[in-house]
């Protein structure tokens, strides 16, 4: 993030559970927060594709080397989540991991990357694979990539 970015407002996501969980990671400096039920989470910091707001969300992930994995289930709907387009509209996204916070580079995995990753996301959370039973739509695989 610049120096301006680390002084603009950061909008939570509205969804009470997520804005709790995040509330919950953020307070602790990640000491709380850093699982969902087990699974690893960290907190996604995007801009706003129409208002330019900076928002942030917290997503399961894996990994895949240095790189980070997530994945734009939307619970399996046929949209995909607003975060996954603001990150498609501008790619420079930070990430907290824990207390660790740095700035990445997000990209849509796609081809043979997707088939490798999709098995290692499903590993993390199983429920990814009804999920793309029932939409209609390629879930996508995101791939961070650590600035």
């Amino acid at each position: 993030m610049t120096e301006q970015e680390q002084h603009e407002t950061i909008e939570d996501s509205p969804v009470g559970w997520v804005a709790k969980h995040i509330r919950r990671y953020v307070e602790s400096d990640g000491a709380d927060g850093g699982t969902f039920h087990g699974i690893p989470s960290l907190l996604l910091t995007t801009r706003g594709r129409r208002s330019g707001t900076l928002r942030r969300t917290a997503l399961m992930y894996g990994r895949d080397g240095d790189n980070y994995l997530l994945v734009a289930s939307n619970g399996g709907s046929a949209k995909h989540p607003a975060w996954y387009l603001n990150l498609s509209a501008d790619p420079t996204v930070e990430i907290q991991v824990g207390a660790e916070r740095f700035a990445g580079r997000a990209r849509t995995a796609t081809g043979e990357e997707r088939v490798r990753l999709w098995p290692v996301m499903t590993k993390v959370f199983p429920t990814y694979a009804r999920y793309q039973k029932e939409t209609d739509r390629e879930i996508p695989v995101i791939v961070i990539e650590p600035a």
